[in-house]
């Protein structure tokens, strides 16, 4: 890997494996300017495919959904890794024995998950994927909570 700073090779001064195995923390020094950083290496989840609702496949696409979710815990004290480790191990999990996943799934998952971090982003998260018409679609949900 090579120094962001000034672009030389850098050596390995420490790691250790964090999330259950599933990344791994690096701090890394450049061997000419001395600069310290972290990397994380983790491993990448793309041998499944997402049936949408008219039923295209496509690739999973980890950055899309963390976009999404990233929208609903704008303006919230949610810290950025609970949700890095949230996508994590529903990765882990939708891979288990499948080669696809549908976006309902996907977006049931996800609400479940984040309802367990914050209702209130949970709520923003379904307001955008269930478009809800009315307020009683809305007030449906949330009785649902």
């Amino acid at each position: 890997m090579l120094c962001p700073k000034c672009n030389s090779s850098t050596k390995v001064i420490d790691s250790r494996d964090i999330e259950d195995g599933k990344e791994t923390r690096r701090r890394r020094e450049c061997e000419q300017c001395e600069y310290r950083f972290t990397t994380y290496e983790r491993l990448s989840i793309t041998r499944f495919m997402v049936i949408k609702s008219n039923n295209e496949k496509v690739p999973y696409d980890r950055n899309k959904l963390e976009k999404s979710i990233i929208k609903a815990i704008n303006k919230t004290n949610i810290d950025i890794w609970q949700i890095e480790k949230m996508l994590s191990d529903l990765e882990f999990e939708w891979m288990k024995n499948k080669q696809w996943i549908t976006t309902k799934r996907i977006w049931k998952d996800v609400i479940d998950r984040l309802k367990q971090i914050s209702i209130v982003a949970s709520i923003r998260y379904a307001s955008v994927y269930y478009w809800f018409q009315t307020k009683e679609d809305f007030q449906k949900f949330l009785d649902e909570l």
